[in-house]
């Protein structure tokens, strides 16, 4: 059992200035609105609706943040996160990209976006979500360019694997390797990314993704035990959004 199934919603952001005062490491998603990141961290964390897409891609402009530890996860548990006792956040950044999102909600969007990748110490790595089939567009880039100066880890996962045949997923992989390898410190030093192939439909990859992002957070790979309530994710692509009212947090926040 797998220590991300602990996972659970503890806050949601729209400004660096209410970011967590925690020093738990932190482990970031970002990605396309449409690339299947909320569906990534819904099977890696095989609950249904932890993170939620939103009909709508692209209207979901908040950062959200998952504690592991300091709480028991059953379906039905409201019990209080004991802060002290987390060990490690999976932050779930707002996806980018979508055409349909206003343009002044588009800048603060991406000046978040950047000032948290490239300012937050407690960040200790970056899981960009990309789909296989349309790999490194300017916006995944872009996030490239803004985490890469930081030295921290990528780990780059291709959803949607389970659309391309063997020999094409060989080479979305080979690609994306490619281009994380084109990015060196000012020695020459390759910087520590790393890519893979996913599919949420097939669930392939959720081994591979599961060990990686728990080395990146600094968690043993042996799980610890958990309630017995933790729900099974039987349909991952079956989501809508909630509320910030509908996760107990107030719309202002």
């Amino acid at each position: 059992m797998s220590q991300l199934w602990q996972a659970r919603f503890f806050t949601t952001v729209n400004r660096l200035h209410d970011l967590p005062d925690t020093q738990a490491p932190e482990v970031a998603f970002a990605g396309r609105s449409n690339a299947g990141k909320s569906t990534a961290i819904n099977v890696l964390c095989n609950q249904k609706k932890l993170a939620f897409a939103s009909r709508t891609p692209g209207r979901t402009q908040h950062i959200n943040y998952f504690s592991i530890g300091g709480a028991q996860v059953g379906q039905h548990r409201k019990d209080e996160t004991r802060v002290d006792e987390i060990r490690a956040f999976l932050v779930d950044l707002p996806g980018y990209g979508y055409a349909e999102v206003s343009g002044s909600a588009k800048d603060h969007w991406q000046q978040l976006l950047g000032d948290y990748v490239q300012r937050r110490e407690q960040l200790a790595a970056l899981v960009l979500i990309i789909d296989a089939r349309r790999p490194f567009t300017p916006l995944d880039t872009q996030m490239l360019e803004w985490f890469a100066p930081t030295g921290k880890p990528i780990h780059c996962i291709l959803t949607k694997a389970d659309k391309l045949n063997r020999n094409d997923g060989a080479n979305a992989l080979r690609l994306a390797r490619t281009v994380l390898s084109s990015y060196v410190d000012e020695d020459g030093n390759t910087f520590p990314f790393t890519a893979q192939l996913f599919s949420a439909l097939k669930r392939t990859g959720i081994d591979e993704a599961n060990d990686k992002i728990l080395e990146l957070l600094g968690l043993s790979a042996d799980a610890p035990d958990a309630d017995d309530g933790i729900v099974t994710d039987e349909d991952p692509g079956n989501q809508t959004e909630k509320s910030p009212g509908e996760r107990g947090v107030s719309p202002g926040q």
